[in-house]
């Protein structure tokens, strides 16, 4: 007899037995081991040292947060609220569910109004922008968070974005850095689908600085072509107007689908004095573009409330009848039953078994925070991954491969992602071209070699093929240099890898642990590449490269530059400028410089970095248009 070919719609195969012995098992039982360990010692001397180092620097961080929050101080708050008025913040705790934010709330109508110490953090808010203007603006008296707060918080269940003005700094104008940190905000809330409520209490464009905050493509105009590109995408977005709204700005308010005012507040593109001065008309603020004219005469307002509790209240019950729009499930949802309605894989989620198997608290000793360390640091970064993805589980992609970059599959609060992370630790590798080719070679962690791109590019491209939204974790040095690493390709590799980043069409959200330098920053989905967040640790560094690099490089520059002048310098008039070059280095790596700048959206707790994505990827999961992957011409 010859062999059998398998035969469509009954039993007969090539092995029948076999497979007869194969139904017996049920899927279930199909063992694999993607479990990760973790060998962190929280009795170690250099982990104990490292967490009370960072104990140190978060305590710090934590009082500069607190009088950021104050805004312009309690004489400022007295004047708000004797005009019977909220604070921002206060107005925030009204708005918000008091749920933990990343705790997923599906019912409506959750959340009663609370209350909140101006100064104190709010756990149902992830705040964006805190550090924004940190530094700037000092001759006129600072401007505490550029005197906006933005962030994402729930709203009867629903999760927003919140553009809300602290009128307790100079009476919410906007400063260079206001208008940028708005736009940030509704540039997430664009590419993530996310509704937007506006909280206005603004006097308008700071005039002393108004040619830069005018004109150009990252300033005040930008903040109402964005108003209407994003109702075109239908986006609903919500204004409360609870204060002045004047101006340039009026326009803000008018441009969003809901406009919501209340008694005693002023909307109009000219106040009563400038009216007067330009037309020689007078007129009161209220009979101009008070609440009640614009609710009875010009039709611009909504709704009219008396007072901020009311209007927050109006509002809420306004969030709590949005529709969802519904999306098409993949087919990757419909094969594996998971919930409907994303394009990304999703599976139900236990907040109780399927944690992490290790307390995220002891990554606080994993870097030394000094920023000597930053480039020197040795870690398994897989104990950072360990403690971020469900139930530990890690599918390593190329685990032998490439190892400088640890690359793989995992979930995070029930959602599929893609880890770009790099090693800290030192590996060994076979060199597989170049003068060593064939030999051993141990490469440095946080050094990109020419494996590790290609690794990371074909990781990248996968993802994007498979619809998995991706997750980086930056703790880089940059690139491998000289000429083994020439030979090898390593900036064809590195290209390929830049590319790959560049042409991603998935969420993608970025995590500075450590270092962020030269060019590893940008291969990492780095500012410039569009993460959807961008969040950083205490311990991150954002530069060039390190300090000590820096300083030493251009110590000498220097020191040449005086030699040349027939002068020489003494030993210790070299190192006043290396000290000098390094402070200043240090200072701008720091992640609060970043943050100051909108670099950085937001420095975060290391415990609480897998909290932080849950929320990241949930917004990203809010819009389901994604572009068709095309990665162009890769060096091959």
């Amino acid at each position: 007899m010859g062999w059998r070919l398998p035969v469509i719609g009954n039993s007969m195969t090539l092995y029948p037995a076999r497979l007869t012995s194969l139904r017996g098992v049920m899927a279930d039982e199909l063992k694999f081991e993607n479990g990760l360990g973790s060998k962190l010692d929280l009795a170690a001397p250099r982990v104990k040292a490292n967490r009370e180092a960072l104990a140190v620097l978060m305590a710090a961080l934590r009082a500069e947060e607190t009088t950021i929050r104050l805004g312009g101080g309690a004489k400022a708050a007295e004047s708000q609220h004797a005009k019977g008025r909220l604070t921002v913040r206060e107005r925030l705790a009204l708005l918000l569910d008091p749920e933990p934010l990343e705790t997923h709330v599906p019912e409506a109508g959750r959340g009663a109004p609370g209350s909140v110490s101006p100064s104190a953090p709010l756990s149902n808010f992830l705040e964006l922008g805190l550090w924004a203007a940190r530094g700037m603006y000092e001759e006129y008296g600072g401007a505490p968070a550029a005197g906006v707060v933005t962030g994402l918080g729930r709203v009867c269940g629903r999760l927003c974005m919140i553009v809300a003005n602290d009128a307790t700094v100079k009476a919410g104008a906007f400063f260079p850095m206001t208008a940028k940190k708005v736009l940030r905000a509704q540039t997430i809330a664009l590419e993530n689908r996310i509704p937007t409520l506006y909280l206005v209490d603004s006097a308008g464009v700071f005039l002393p600085l108004q040619e830069d905050v005018f004109p150009d493509t990252d300033d005040f105009g930008r903040v109402f072509r964005n108003n209407a590109v994003m109702s075109s995408l239908g986006i609903p977005q919500m204004t409360a107007i609870m204060g002045m709204c004047v101006a340039g700005g009026a326009y803000l308010p008018v441009m969003t689908d809901t406009v919501l005012m209340t008694e005693g507040s002023g909307l109009f593109l000219a106040g009563p004095s400038l009216v007067q001065a330009a037309i020689g008309q007078k007129t009161g603020a209220e009979e101009l573009g008070g609440a009640a004219m614009h609710s009875e005469i010009s039709g611009t307002v909504d709704f009219k409330e008396p007072n901020d509790e009311a209007c927050i209240a109006r509002l809420r019950s306004l969030v709590d009848k949005l529709g969802q729009r519904s999306v098409v499930s993949s087919q990757l949802s419909v094969v594996s039953g998971e919930e409907p309605g994303e394009v990304f894989s999703r599976v139900a989620f236990d907040a109780v078994k399927d944690v992490p198997k290790y307390a995220a608290e002891v990554l606080s000793g994993l870097i030394d925070p000094d920023p000597a360390k930053a480039a020197s640091n040795t870690y398994d970064m897989r104990e950072v991954i360990a403690r971020i993805v469900d139930r530990s589980e890690f599918d390593e992609y190329k685990s032998d491969f490439g190892r400088t970059v640890l690359c793989g599959y995992g979930r995070i609060g029930g959602r599929a992602v893609g880890i770009v992370a790099n090693q800290k630790m030192h590996q060994s590798q076979t060199v597989a071209v170049g003068p060593q080719a064939g030999e051993k070679r141990t490469e440095f962690g946080g050094v990109i070699y020419t494996e590790s791109a290609q690794k990371a590019a074909r990781f990248i491209m996968d993802c994007n093929q498979s619809l998995v939204p991706l997750v980086f974790l930056h703790d880089v040095n940059g690139f491998m240099v000289g000429k083994d690493a020439e030979w090898s390709g390593i900036i064809r590799a590195g290209a390929k890898m830049v590319s790959a980043v560049s042409t991603s069409v998935v969420p993608k959200i970025t995590v500075i642990v450590g270092g962020s330098f030269g060019a590893g920053h940008y291969a990492m989905c780095g500012k410039a590449y569009d993460p959807r967040f961008l969040f950083a640790w205490p311990t991150a560094r954002y530069a060039v490269m390190s300090g000590a690099s820096a300083a030493t490089t251009l110590a000498e520059v220097r020191a040449k530059q005086v030699e040349r002048g027939g002068k020489s310098l003494s030993t210790e008039e070299k190192k006043a400028i290396f000290d000098e070059i390094k402070e200043t280095y240090d200072a701008q790596a720091d992640p609060r410089y970043g943050a100051a700048r909108l670099w950085i959206d937001a420095i975060i707790d290391p415990a609480k970095t897998r909290e932080v994505l849950m929320i990241a990827l949930e917004a990203a999961a809010l819009n389901s248009e994604v572009p068709k992957f095309n990665p162009g011409v890769l060096q091959t």
